[in-house]
């Protein structure tokens, strides 16, 4: 558990320093709010574009894509269901919900989780590529369109997916990658630099946001979404995943502990970073996060506990 430690410590340093940089006010009152446009609208797509295109697809499409794409779409189905029909929460705050109970944080703490607790890295390929290339955009296309100003059509909406950066990068970069053509270095070396931005530019963004506000607030009449999204993050995803796995696929021992643990992953911080871009679901993105990020630990050694 000392790799889970470490890679949660890595994380709440610069959630910590973004805090601090909010707190004496580095970046004005809008240094957030710019952090995540520019995670969003630049970084990001540089950081999918670059991590796809080295992807092999043959690791990508394997069992642990099948766990991981199933116990994240019947977790965000559920909630999507309960946040309509029973919170009656309109359509964008609901599939910010929906996102911050799913969407793991593949990305810095699943590779060092992958690393340091189940020893190969590789085993969180596919989830950082199913979220990557399949999860994240098909949210960015739903949210596109319901937050659009004009009448969707069919054109409007396929207008709207084509224009969205994040899935610009993507579609590049799977392109890339089933071709097996790489573009020179000195054009990926730009697109990598700029990339290795991402990461740190949500987790500062986040940090700056949690200045002057408290989790769980009821002023915020968002508590019961965080709870409930919480909650399947860090319990209803993992046993979806361990049900899939073990009856359904047959998996066993290590490889089951390692689809299991990867589902029970925090929420990651790009929820919040989307739920900014599109002025939807902050406080229910915000609060999912830092609960699941602070909860994930002694969750993930109740799992290994479970399954030794």
């Amino acid at each position: 558990m000392l790799g889970v430690i470490a890679g949660f410590s890595v994380v709440w340093v610069v959630i910590l320093t973004g805090f601090a940089v909010g707190r004496a006010n580095v970046l004005g009152p809008e240094g957030s709010r710019a952090l995540s446009r520019l995670a969003f609208f630049v970084a990001s797509p540089c950081l999918l574009l670059e991590t796809l295109s080295r992807s092999d697809l043959a690791v990508i499409f394997s069992d642990t894509l099948i766990v991981a794409a199933v116990s994240a779409v019947v977790t965000a189905i559920v909630f999507l269901l309960i946040a309509r029909l029973w919170l009656k929460r309109d359509l964008s705050d609901a599939l910010i919900g929906s996102m911050s109970s799913s969407l793991v944080n593949s990305a810095n703490l699943g590779l060092p989780v992958a690393a340091y607790v189940l020893g190969d890295a590789t085993l969180v390929a596919p989830v950082l590529i199913f979220q990557l290339a399949f999860f994240s955009p098909v949210y960015l296309m739903l949210l596109d369109s319901n937050t659009s100003r004009h009448r969707t059509t069919v054109f409007s909406f396929l207008f709207q997916i084509v224009r969205n950066p994040m899935i610009i990068g993507t579609g590049i970069g799977l392109l890339l990658a089933v071709t097996g053509w790489q573009p020179p270095e000195l054009v990926m070396e730009p697109i990598r630099l700029i990339g290795g931005a991402a990461v740190p530019a949500m987790l500062i963004a986040f940090g700056i946001s949690l200045n002057g506000s408290k989790p769980l607030q009821a002023g915020g009449g968002r508590r019961v979404d965080v709870l409930l999204g919480s909650a399947f993050k860090l319990v209803l995803q993992p046993a979806v995943a361990y049900l899939v796995a073990r009856f359904a696929l047959g998996m066993e021992g290590h490889l089951l502990f390692s689809a299991v643990v990867l589902a029970a992953l925090p929420t990651a911080q790009n929820v919040f970073v989307t739920a900014q871009r599109y002025e939807r679901g902050i406080i229910i993105a915000k609060d999912t996060v830092l609960l699941t990020t602070i909860v994930a630990v002694p969750a993930m050694m109740g799992l290994a506990a479970l399954l030794a």
